[in-house]
């Protein structure tokens, strides 16, 4: 299992994914051999993950480096050194960690993950030597317009993909409109082509108070949670604060009504100049990264949870939704109704929701929603959804393409 994001990386909810795979895997008689890169990659490390790696699982760690980190001079690093992405150099020692694996272990399946596209050369590069099927966890598209905006990297994104589709006995895709479009893109391998969601870890609820079930009291300041990464683009909050300078100068919402906490967004100092550009700072906080229960925890303790996907992501579910879900908080989406995102929120019975890119939108949704929350009234996810999203479910599914692939 070919993965750089695993523990002890630290802020990142992409580390869930292969964990729980690790975790579980074992029950459905499968054992994993996990191989990652040396910590020192991290920009951020935290060992409250490290326990619930299984004992029975194998985890090797290959030397590799962060070019914008190790290898710039005065700020600045080699193109050539960061291609297909900044951790490249974790190529050439995990193929020969990988190898020892094969002669060690005889494995029947190797599974590797982006959104770190050298896991797929790794992958590939043993499947080649080995004949050993692969299965390619993609996740989310790779070479998408303008995205990435270098060539270079998008040509190279590209030719990964193309491998992927030509040599791996399945391509992974954590939403139905991501799958779409590789099957568009690659006909010769729709059949090949499968959609396994991201999903919450109900041991890592365990223990957690349960979250509240009465309506807020009517004076409180309300506390919205958007918990994770919000990128520049793909989750701009700009019309949402724009909304809230218009309902606050309409004399409809006031800070002392609603605080909206950033948790771990990564980009604060870009959200503090839009807000202070918006005037609404006395609506936000910026809190730091916090370790994963904790996390957990806090959604639950939230009166309400924000959802943020632009229009440009409707192939993409962030992961962190399948947690909200299971934390059995109201949620907002402030999302495209024609994306991913949308669905799988319909889905639960969660219809909050207003377009990202549309203050007016937001103006009309908010005021409704906090109000619905208050009186405790606003929809939380379905229990059949919330069941249905379980990562030991999703591990079941993928134990069933591994024997699938093994078989040829």
């Amino acid at each position: 299992m070919v993965a750089f994001h695993f523990p002890p990386l630290a802020g990142s909810s992409g580390v869930q994914r292969t964990l729980r795979f690790v975790q579980h895997l074992p029950a459905l008689g499968w054992r994993p051999l996990a191989l990652s890169a040396s910590p020192r990659a991290y920009e951020r490390v935290s060992e409250d993950l490290l326990a619930d790696i299984p004992d029975c699982a194998v985890v090797r760690r290959a030397f590799a480096l962060d070019a914008a980190r190790h290898l710039a001079v005065a700020g600045h690093y080699f193109g050539w050194t960061a291609k297909p992405d900044r951790w490249v150099s974790w190529r050439f020692d995990a193929v020969r960690h990988g190898m020892q694996l094969v002669r060690e272990f005889r494995p029947r399946v190797i599974w590797s993950t982006y959104p770190i596209a050298t896991a797929h050369l790794i992958a590939s590069a043993i499947h080649k030597k080995t004949g050993l099927p692969w299965v390619a966890d993609f996740r989310d598209p790779m070479a998408q317009d303008g995205y990435p905006a270098d060539p270079a990297v998008w040509a190279m994104f590209k030719r990964i993909e193309e491998d992927a589709a030509q040599s791996a006995r399945f391509c992974v895709f954590t939403t139905p409109g991501a799958a779409r479009v590789y099957r568009d893109r690659y006909p010769a391998a729709a059949e090949r082509i499968v959609v396994l969601e991201n999903g919450y870890d109900e041991c890592s609820f365990s223990g957690l108070p349960p979250p509240a079930s009465v309506p807020v009291a009517t004076r409180r300041r309300l506390l919205l949670l958007h918990s994770g990464i919000v990128y520049p683009s793909e989750r701009d909050p700009a019309q949402l604060f724009a909304a809230l300078r218009g309902l606050r100068d309409a004399a409809m919402l006031d800070p002392a009504d609603l605080l909206i906490r950033f948790r771990a967004a990564a980009h604060d100092e870009m959200l503090k100049a839009l807000a202070a550009r918006y005037g609404v700072g006395d609506f936000i906080e910026f809190s730091p990264a916090t370790p994963y229960r904790a996390a957990l925890a806090e959604m639950q303790a939230a009166d309400a949870l924000l959802v943020l996907q632009a229009g440009n992501c409707n192939d993409q579910i962030p992961a962190k939704v399948y947690e909200y879900l299971r934390a059995g908080r109201p949620i907002i989406a402030l999302t495209d109704p024609a994306g991913d995102t949308a669905g799988v929120l319909r889905q639960a019975g969660i219809l909050a929701m207003a377009r990202l890119d549309s203050a007016q939108d937001i103006e009309r949704a908010l005021p409704l929603f906090l109000a619905a929350v208050r009186t405790g009234t606003a929809a939380t996810a379905a229990p059949a959804a919330v069941r249905a999203a379980s990562r030991m479910g999703r591990s079941a599914v993928l134990a069933g393409l591994l024997e699938q692939a093994a078989k040829g």
